[in-house]
């Protein structure tokens, strides 16, 4: 999407063009020239006034939606004020604490992560979505190997983030109790603490090595490992208060609600947008076709990466129509961001 140039608009503009959507993000109705006059604080006429809409009209930052004079903002006028006019100021240490309490009794990340996504959902009413990191990042604390059946292994990897996983793999052969118990020492005396994908790359040398018969307890516990670690969990996104938006006006069109449930349920299309998302330094927001994501056309995704250490585990934000508060929502989400990545550097 084109953007516009700052400096093409002085600060009158600016400030009729921010009282425009202030305006209209309260009320949703379209702004007239003698309500902006009055609310801008301005002293120009509303002749005046309708030359400067006429302006910004042209250059596509405002739009009249039927024959009246009123105006609304479009998708580039909500993001020149964003990224220009937008005045955003943190959380309080109140509002943090609360947050904090919230998250704090979630047990475990898959908990912590269903937390952080209701918790969105509820304090914007919109919708509030998380991304799950795969395991293969976590750091397991011990693995267990338990025989089923002959060749069927069930496999209990508990994470230093509290989670734990249960696996039933099928095996190329049989093993008995005790090499599965000499596999599961071996690989919690050599690798407990690490991370599943530090693992995997570790094991393809000793792999290696174990095809030349170096040591046939390394060769059961390599064995076992590649197929215990081997896609331990596929990365999805966590999705909160979909129900809300068939409250919401802007939304009120059943097609386009159709859709946007359909994109939720599918979540493909969802994780593909916010992995855009992961990289950022702080929040990303997308409004309307900005997003690339035709049922979000209509919307605004405002997301924030949360991270442990300097590892970016996944991305968390809320989905709502574009007509929002940003001033509150924007620093919801980073704070919201910033604390689960505090809680998960302390257990990851």
């Amino acid at each position: 999407m084109r953007s516009v140039a700052a400096d093409l608009i002085d600060a009158r503009a600016r400030r009729l063009l921010r009282t425009l959507i202030v305006e209209y993000l309260r009320d949703g109705q379209p702004v007239g020239s003698r309500t902006l006059a009055k609310a801008s604080g301005l002293e120009v006429s509303p002749a005046t006034i309708r030359n400067v809409m006429a302006d910004l009209e042209e250059i596509g930052l405002v739009t009249a939606p039927h024959t009246s004079a009123g105006r609304v903002p479009t998708t580039l006028g909500y993001r020149f004020f964003v990224d220009s006019l937008l005045e955003v100021e943190p959380l309080s240490e109140e509002e943090l604490r609360q947050l904090r309490r919230a998250l704090e009794v979630a047990e475990g990340t898959q908990e912590l992560l269903r937390s952080a996504s209701g918790l969105l959902s509820a304090m914007t009413h919109f919708v509030g979505l998380v991304t799950v990191p795969r395991r293969e990042q976590f750091a397991f604390r011990l693995i267990e190997f338990l025989p089923i059946s002959e060749r069927r292994v069930l496999v209990v990897l508990v994470f230093t983030d509290h989670e734990v996983q249960n696996r039933i793999i099928e095996t190329p052969r049989p093993f008995s109790p005790q090499e599965l118990e000499q596999a599961a020492n071996y690989l919690n005396t050599h690798f407990a603490g690490r991370p599943l994908a530090e693992i995997r790359a570790h094991l393809v040398e000793d792999l290696r090595r174990t095809r030349r018969a170096v040591d046939s307890l390394m060769s059961v516990a390599v064995e076992l490992a590649d197929q215990a670690l081997r896609d331990a969990g596929a990365e999805d996104v966590v999705v909160a208060g979909q129900t809300n938006l068939l409250d919401i006006g802007d939304l009120a069109d059943l097609n386009k609600l159709r859709e946007l449930f359909e994109a939720f349920q599918r979540k493909h299309d969802l994780l593909a947008l916010l992995e855009r998302c992961s990289q950022a330094e702080g929040v990303r927001v997308f409004i309307g076709e900005e997003a690339g994501l035709h049922p979000l056309d209509h919307c605004t995704l405002i997301a924030a990466p949360y991270r442990a250490g300097n590892q970016t585990l996944g991305v968390l934000g809320v989905i709502g129509p574009t007509r929002m508060c940003y001033e509150r929502i924007i620093p919801l989400v980073e704070g919201t961001a910033a604390l689960v990545s505090d809680r998960l550097h302390r257990s990851v």
